[in-house]
């Protein structure tokens, strides 16, 4: 995500690079690199000069301190300027109403009827609601079967009416029937077309009007650009949305559009899609994505992903086996199955300051844990919970069954031993603080 972008970033601030002050000659020349890299992101070009006019008044109106060099002064200035252009604060979500209801706008291949579940999946988990979601797209073909097949993966229900051509009545009758079955959040989807069109601003309008919703919410794809923001003007003229979703944020988007539309629309990101798993979505933070656009990682959103993941249940018996020393490759492969759920891996990387730039150049596969996995099971359900039963013929068969190499099997059993005793050894510490002072 943005990696283009953050690369030529870090190349313009290095022509402050040993300079001992900031004048108008070193910061013209900063900012024209700058520009020209905001604009090749595709970010508007009346938007990408206000924002370099903007960071130019503040540095050079500022002296800098002893503690500065000029080239960290000008990221600081960018990194605030970036946030106030996303937004400045995170934008709220409003799910208030019983029930609530979130209206989906937006063009066809836009991952529009994917968010919603998405959207659904999340809010069924953090906030403990009971969503109801409603078909509304009465045109394209399979849509409602695509809404049933996601709303099966999530376990919630959803409401249609595949004979009717009215999507003003289906959502009507849609909110008649959460309200009867208790459901407190009703999500629509609406349809969408290959480009922006009378009939359909005129039905999602009248959609609007009918059940007055508590969101409505613009998804656009990211790796659309510009097109996006000319998109979500159009959208918005006519719809006068509260939000915008960005989706596909994990693929090769340039950031046009997350620099360019809240400047150009002047309606906050609310959520952003990273992937295609259904956890694969975060709230919008202006800061944290301005922190990843200039390589400073974003550990909010990181641990706002493990907390999605994290079941306070499992985490005590988890806690417990630790505790004991009886942590096994069955636990291992749980933790393995929640960190994928979280995401892309280098996304995620990329999350934790310093490491995105380190990580720039490497392929880290999804399958990165394959080879893992394909070990442990191949072991017996009493070899993945009596490790230290593992001699010489249990890790030839053990190779041989998951296509690896005994030399494989051998460094996966001595790093799991070592992290075993490891996290054993921090779970009593960490239980007895007498113990961690003596060790002082």
């Amino acid at each position: 995500m943005f990696e283009n972008l953050s690369e030529r970033l870090e190349r313009s601030f290095k022509i402050l690079k040993g300079e001992g002050r900031i004048t108008e000659i070193n910061v013209a020349a900063t900012l024209k690199d700058v520009r020209r890299a905001l604009i090749e992101a595709d970010v508007n070009y009346k938007v990408a000069k206000t924002f370099t006019d903007s960071v130019k008044e503040k540095a050079l109106g500022q002296n800098v301190i002893n503690s500065l060099k000029p080239g960290q002064l000008m990221v600081k200035i960018v990194h605030d300027e970036l946030t106030e252009l996303m937004g400045g604060e995170q934008a709220p979500f409003k799910i208030e109403g019983n029930p609530a209801v979130v209206l989906m706008s937006g063009l066809q291949g836009s991952g529009k009827t994917t968010f919603t579940g998405k959207l659904a999946n999340r809010l069924k988990k953090e906030k403990n609601k009971k969503p109801l979601l409603v078909a509304c797209d009465v045109y394209r073909p399979a849509a409602i079967e695509q809404l049933k097949v996601l709303a099966d993966q999530i376990g919630v229900p959803v409401y249609s009416e595949p004979d009717s051509k009215n999507p003003v009545e289906i959502a009507l009758h849609a909110i008649d029937q959460a309200r009867r079955l208790g459901n407190d959040l009703v999500i629509v989807d609406t349809a969408g077309r290959l480009a922006v069109d009378e009939q359909m601003m005129q039905e999602i309008a009248a959609i609007k009007d009918a059940i007055n919703p508590t969101e409505t919410l613009f998804v656009v794809d990211s790796m659309t650009g510009q097109d996006a923001v000319n998109t979500a003007k159009a959208f918005n003229d006519r719809l006068d949305f509260d939000g915008v979703v960005l989706t596909k944020l994990d693929g090769d988007t340039r950031g046009g559009a997350a620099l360019s539309i809240r400047s150009v629309v002047d309606k906050p990101i609310k959520w952003v899609g990273t992937g295609e798993r259904l956890e694969a979505i975060d709230p919008f933070r202006p800061a944290g994505m301005a922190d990843r656009i200039l390589g400073m990682g974003d550990i909010v959103s990181f641990v706002d992903r493990m907390q999605q993941q994290y079941d306070e249940e499992e985490a005590k018996k988890l806690h417990k086996k630790i505790a004991t020393n009886k942590f096994d490759f069955n636990d291992f492969l749980a933790q393995i199955a929640q960190i994928k759920k979280m995401g892309n891996l280098k996304d995620l990387a990329s999350m934790i300051p310093g490491v995105g730039k380190a990580i720039k150049d490497l392929d880290i596969s999804d399958d990165a844990f394959k080879g893992i996995e394909a070990i442990i099971h191949s072991m017996t359900p009493y070899e993945r919970t009596h490790p230290e039963v593992m001699n010489g013929s249990r890790r030839k068969r053990v190779a041989m069954g998951s296509g690896t190499t005994i030399q494989e099997v051998n460094r996966l059993l001595t790093q799991f031993e070592q992290t075993r005793k490891a996290m054993h050894k921090m779970s009593n510490m960490s239980m007895n603080p007498m113990k961690m002072m003596k060790r002082r």
